[in-house]
């Protein structure tokens, strides 16, 4: 039973770069958000050109509309140069420093794959969806930070 009192505000970033998957994924996030209870207009969604620019767009929605958690959906799919590298790297350190800065849960939805089979598996195929099973785990985790706020929590 959640202990909050007022509606869930969710950000969702979603990539456009590989589209093909990163609807996949957010089609699987509105899904699991919807099951959770929460409403269209209690989500804040983003689009940006690749992963790249998502910790930008992430820390964007936790200043100017004070979301209690973001959903990050991108999937970066390796080539024969080491740009996959350094895409991968900087997204996942730029998401996790704006979840540690900000003290709001950042789900890293973002699939890292050597091939686009791998990444439609994850985006619905064979493998699930990475996208909803990242809105759980954002979920979970504003659902701990609310628990922990209460007096008496740990005890």
């Amino acid at each position: 039973m959640s202990v909050r009192q007022k509606p869930l505000k969710i950000g969702l970033v979603v990539c456009r770069f590989n589209e093909l998957v990163t609807r996949r994924l957010a089609e699987g996030a509105h899904a699991l958000l919807k099951r959770r209870g929460i409403k269209l207009e209690q989500i804040v969604e983003l689009e940006v050109p690749g992963a790249f620019e998502s910790p930008l767009a992430a820390q964007w929605l936790v200043e100017t509309h004070k979301v209690d958690g973001v959903v990050v959906l991108g999937a970066v799919v390796r080539g024969s140069t080491s740009h996959y590298d350094y895409v991968c790297s900087t997204a996942s350190s730029g998401l996790m420093n704006v979840q540690l800065a900000k003290s709001v849960p950042v789900g890293f939805g973002i699939l890292t794959c050597d091939t686009m089979e791998q990444a439609l598996d994850r985006a619905g195929g064979k493998s699930g969806n990475k996208g909803a099973e990242t809105a759980e785990t954002v979920l979970e985790m504003i659902e701990m930070k609310s628990h922990l706020q209460q007096p008496g929590s740990i005890e």
